[in-house]
Formats: structure tokens, C-alpha cells, sequence
């Protein structure tokens, strides 16, 4: 059974999102991250939060055209697989675990590797600029293996792990409640 694996930071909980913002908001909480340098995300580029917005706008249409379903306008992300290297991200990172048997499939997108770069980067790999639906994801890990075992360092690519693009808050509910009941409802959204 493929499990997915959620990377955050203790101080703010699981699945908080700066695309659930708007763009005034999230550019003050981006803001407050840079100059506290925190994590990985006070290292972003000044573009960084228009061109999340349209990847993910970009991920969304390219899913539905594929039979998806989202639910949410913008996705909460995961990984297929451990990738351990995702918690130094942030300065108290911690990992959720959560099968894929807890989602619809149809609420769930994957892109091999990061959305950035995976639509970003023109090197003619196949799975560029590409989406996939559950059932496809497991014919291109069968063909090119999961990213962190023959890429951890990142030193053959850009390519990391597969992300998961989950369009759908129902089956997450529970795990911001009880990994963080006060901060759910009042915490700044992770980057």
C-alpha cells in the first residue's frame, strides 16, 4: 500500500496553506518568514507566490482534463514516500504519515517531482509539464522509481520525491485537529 508523507513544522501544524490566503495575506505571512529567516521558505524568490498560484491553477486544469475532482481551488501537498530531507525545510520540522486508501482518488494529483520545477523545466524528460491521476502515477514509478532513492543529494536533477497534489480537506480534518486543536483555527499558514 502506497503511503503518503505530509512535512510541516510543530510550531504551525499539518496542512496549513498559503494558497488558502489571499494574495495580500500570504505575501505578509511570506513576508514575516523571510525576516525571521525561517526555513526554507524565507530563502523563496520575490515571484514565488504568483508563480505558485498559477502552477497550481496550471495542475488543477490539467488534472480535470484528466477526470479529476478537486475540491479546493489549490492543493495541500505530499509525498509518495519518505523524503526525509524535506524536514530540515523548516526549523522544528515533524512528518505525517497517511495512506492512500484515507483519500478519493479522484481528489489526488501527482507530479514527478515538485509542481515547480516539473512544470517549469524544459529538459525534454517525458514526465515534464505533465499530471497524474492515481491510477497513472504507479506505471511512471514502475518505469522511473521514486526520485529520493536515486536522487536523494538532488545532484542528477531537480527531481526529489513525487508530489502529491491533494485537492480535497476532508480526510485531513482530523490530523490538523489533533496534531494541533489551538493552532488550527488561529495559526499562520506554512510556506
Amino acid at each position: 500500500m502506497m503511503i503518503l508523507h505530509h512535512y510541516f513544522d510543530q510550531s504551525t501544524g499539518p496542512f496549513l496553506n498559503l494558497s488558502d490566503l489571499s494574495p495580500e495575506d500570504a505575501a505578509l505571512v511570506l513576508e514575516q518568514i523571510r525576516q525571521l529567516q525561517k526555513g526554507f521558505a524565507s530563502k523563496r524568490s520575490p515571484d514565488y507566490l504568483e508563480t505558485r498560484r498559477s502552477l497550481e491553477l496550471k495542475a488543477r486544469e490539467l488534472f480535470i482534463r484528466k477526470g479529476g475532482t478537486p475540491v479546493r481551488h489549490q492543493p495541500h501537498y505530499m509525498t509518495v514516500g519518505s523524503c526525509p530531507w524535506l524536514l530540515d525545510w523548516y526549523p522544528n520540522g515533524k512528518e505525517l504519515q497517511i495512506a492512500i486508501n484515507a483519500f478519493d482518488p479522484a481528489t489526488l494529483s501527482f507530479t514527478y517531482g515538485d509542481l515547480f520545477p516539473t512544470m517549469r523545466y524544459a529538459d525534454g524528460k517525458p514526465y515534464r509539464g505533465e499530471v497524474y491521476t492515481a491510477n497513472e502515477i504507479v506505471g511512471i514509478i514502475l518505469e522511473f522509481g521514486l526520485p529520493q532513492e536515486w536522487n536523494a543529494s538532488g545532484q542528477h536533477g531537480p527531481e526529489r520525491y513525487i508530489e502529491v497534489q491533494v485537492w480535497d480537506d476532508k480526510p485531513l480534518k482530523r490530523y490538523i485537529t489533533e496534531m494541533n486543536p489551538t493552532l488550527a483555527q488561529s495559526a499562520p499558514p506554512q510556506a
